[in-house]
């Protein structure tokens, strides 16, 4: 038996596993390289196997980072299934489609720049994949059920539980038969932080003969809940009130969105923020996940649910309105003073938050909040790295404006909360692997957990292929 590392190695994004037994090839995950032309290159470059060979997909959640591929890798000879849970189906069936639109949009503009540049081309640029693959892979997905044991394969059992880090977000525990031998593959996919609202929190594990565990935040605290929250009334009470300008929220569609309505909702519920509160959802993919997010109450917690409550029944709840077309999207940039608008992507790089940005940044009276991980190379980490300009649409776009990063609001689970999920394994694995996080993030906690928990930790490097005898 063996596992390949083909993503997140030494990285945050493009999370992709093959396993392989005895003529038995799967993988766990088939996510999108996120973070400059290096990303490209891996995109278009993927797979480096033959999708044919594959006989299904485990998806641990629908985040692009983990999901992103999945229409590339169908596209390209793929014909099996693809398990996950119910809400991620419904999540994906929005999402893959709005990253097709996405990357067509950039295949007209990159085209569009060449021809300024040199007339005719000889040959265009084409997307990684259109729209209509988008929706022809979605026809692969199969759902299952949290705790519900799965049989994808005569020598495979699987079992989803619950991660806590995004709606339908799961831990894959995975039996294979090899020989005579069984063996338990542990995919940790994104740890949520314990006490976060709107999901639940990760569900132990206690056993595994491997693990493959995140890392994103495995060298670093998250600020507490109240110090966060604390931050982000302050933000927006000195924008709207003292300094009179916007404050602009860049956030995943998926979860944060999600996340952030909660707080603000909380927040004039508690009399901290002005009952007229204005915000505005510039995201149809927000929405739309929103509305799955709704469809699916019995998997959030019970201090969500009472909050909705209270937001379909009191006069005091915020004004909240979700911009749909173009042109409501756009007129939003009017708006000189008093709006909180909330839009994707979460790290800056696509969708309509490019053009809220470019509007506010320059403007001292405004407020951008940072509420979740920015990977390198992303616009988000320029801002957070403190760039004076940026560069937003073939502009040179000053920073002028406030910057707040919210670290507390992160859905991964940090450092202390990682160790405090591992400590349930009842036995140390034969060997866990740390990945999904930058390359000095992974090595430290990878000797973090040799040091605290005497465990054998690898850090694979990428494309690195291991025996698990």
């Amino acid at each position: 038996m063996q596992i390949s590392f083909l993503g997140s190695t030494r990285e945050v994004t493009g999370s992709c596993f093959m396993v392989q037994a005895e003529g038995l090839r799967f993988l766990v995950e088939c996510g999108l390289f996120q973070g400059g032309r290096d990303a490209d290159v891996k995109n278009h470059t993927f797979p480096a196997f033959d999708p044919e060979s594959i006989d299904f997909v485990l998806l641990t959640h629908a985040h692009i980072d983990h999901s992103g591929l999945l229409p590339r890798l169908v596209t390209l000879g793929f014909r099996g299934p693809v398990y996950c849970t119910h809400a991620t189906a419904d999540l994906l069936a929005v999402m893959l489609p709005d990253a097709a639109f996405i990357q067509e949009k950039e295949a007209e503009w990159a085209n569009y720049d060449r021809r300024k540049k040199d007339g005719a081309l000889k040959e265009e640029v084409a997307p990684l994949y259109t729209v209509a693959q988008a929706h022809a892979c979605l026809r692969r997905l199969q759902t299952v059920d949290y705790d519900q044991e799965l049989r994808p394969h005569a020598r495979v059992r699987v079992r989803f539980r619950d991660a806590g880090h995004i709606l339908g977000s799961a831990i894959v525990e995975v039996w294979v038969e090899s020989g005579d031998q069984t063996r338990k593959l542990v995919f940790s996919g994104d740890l949520g932080m314990p006490g976060r609202p709107v999901v639940n929190d990760p569900t132990p594990i206690d056993s595994g003969d491997y693990l493959i565990v995140e890392s994103t935040y495995g060298n670093r605290l998250h600020k507490g809940m109240k110090e966060t929250v604390d931050e982000l009334a302050h933000a927006i009470n000195d924008t709207l009130a003292r300094k009179r300008g916007n404050v602009i929220i860049p956030a995943f569609a998926v979860g944060r969105t999600q996340e952030i309505l909660y707080l603000l909702m909380d927040l004039v519920r508690q009399g901290r923020l002005p009952r007229n509160l204005a915000v505005f959802v510039d995201s149809p993919m927000a929405s739309a996940a929103t509305e799955i997010t709704l469809k699916h109450q019995a998997l959030l917690d019970p201090e969500t649910r009472a909050l909705l409550a209270w937001f379909r029944a009191s006069p005091d709840a915020p004004y909240l309105r979700v911009t749909e077309d173009v042109e409501d999207s756009m007129a939003l940039n009017k708006i000189r003073q008093g709006a909180i608008i909330i839009s994707a992507s979460g790290m800056c790089d696509a969708g309509r938050i490019k053009h809220h940005l470019k509007f506010n940044l320059p403007r001292p009276e405004c407020t951008v909040v940072i509420t979740g991980f920015q990977a390198q190379g992303t616009l988000g980490r320029q801002l957070v790295d403190g760039a004076k300009t940026v560069r937003i649409f073939r502009e040179e776009v000053p920073v002028r404006a406030d910057l707040y990063t919210l670290g507390g609001l992160s859905a991964h689970a940090d450092r202390d909360a990682l160790l405090a999920w591992l400590r349930h394994f009842r036995q140390p694995p034969r060997c866990a692997f740390v990945v999904h996080g930058e390359e000095e993030t992974a090595l430290g906690f990878a000797e973090l957990m040799r040091a605290r928990l005497g465990w054998t930790v690898e850090v694979p490097r990428p494309g690195a292929r291991y025996n698990l005898a």
